[in-house]
């Protein structure tokens, strides 16, 4: 495993590899920013924002669909003009959308957390090409972990306080979630399931939060592999590169303590290494 870059990131999230342009795309949420690395010359690319940004999904038209501390916002390139789409949680203000991605119809679901971990809780949100916003699963201080399985019939997402994996059915076609069940139960000597990508055979790959481990587990619930990673705080892996043999996977060093970044420069890395099993392209939104 090596870093892919030496910047450290306070809390570098959901990336996302883009087969058509071989760029990898991801968030430092604390810092307001959207990167990019093209994986041919080696840019880096960085755009700030005036709120938090906890994920986003590539757009079939060009440009991104963003879930942030104020709703959904589009922009149509990298440094294209923002416009606000919807505030599905305008009433709760001190809430952010954490963690998404888009389904097999190109619509884009996302999840929020509350930070203060008060009365309030996310839930999942979907949005169409239409820009409608439907009301999802989920009931978590921190909405997390979603992923669909290679046919997009399965979702899962995490509750990550309560280290608790869940799988549901989908219908791509309407978009409809039914019958969620417990998937996987982390233990409590364990990090916390935070982000999370699926492979081509359908493995669920969670990156365990304070806990230096991403695990691999089966569509099944059976535990394959315990991956170890060289920081504190993994947040989420993707799958890219040549035939989608590389797994990327994001890193946080926020609430570390300055020995602790001392001691491991590595803390809020972006690390790659090569995967046991190749990925899936990343669906992209329709809107």
């Amino acid at each position: 495993m090596k870093p892919v870059l030496t910047q450290r990131f306070a809390l570098g999230e959901c990336p996302r590899w883009d087969d058509k342009t071989k760029m990898l795309w991801w968030v430092d949420i604390i810092n307001q920013q959207l990167h990019g690395l093209d994986s041919h010359s080696g840019e880096h690319l960085c755009r700030e924002f005036s709120e938090e940004i906890g994920c986003f999904a590539l757009r079939e038209s060009g440009g991104f669909i963003l879930a942030g501390s104020s709703g959904f916002w589009l922009i149509d390139s990298f440094d294209g003009v923002m416009q606000h789409i919807s505030d599905p949680e305008s009433d709760l203000p001190n809430q952010r959308f954490n963690d998404g991605r888009c389904d097999s119809e190109g619509r884009f679901i996302a999840g929020t957390m509350n930070p203060n971990k008060d009365e309030n809780y996310g839930q999942f949100y979907q949005i169409g090409s239409t820009h409608q916003v439907t009301s999802l699963i989920g009931r978590s201080w921190t909405c997390n972990g979603l992923a669909f399985s290679p046919d997009g019939k399965i979702l899962y997402w995490s509750d990550t306080p309560q280290r608790s994996i869940y799988q549901c059915d989908y219908d791509p076609l309407t978009g409809k979630v039914t019958n969620q069940r417990l998937f996987y139960q982390v233990p409590d000597n364990k990090g916390r399931p935070d982000g999370a990508s699926v492979d081509s055979m359908g493995n669920y790959w969670s990156a365990l939060y304070g806990g230096s481990e991403i695990l691999c587990i089966n569509p099944d619930g059976i535990l394959l592999h315990e991956l170890s990673v060289p920081v504190t705080n993994p947040t989420m892996v993707t799958f890219g590169g040549e035939h989608l043999q590389t797994m990327f996977i994001t890193s946080a060093n926020q609430k570390l303590t300055e020995q602790q970044l001392k001691d491991n420069p590595l803390e809020g890395s972006l690390l790659s290494c090569e995967a046991p099993y190749p990925g899936s392209v990343e669906l992209h939104f329709a809107g």
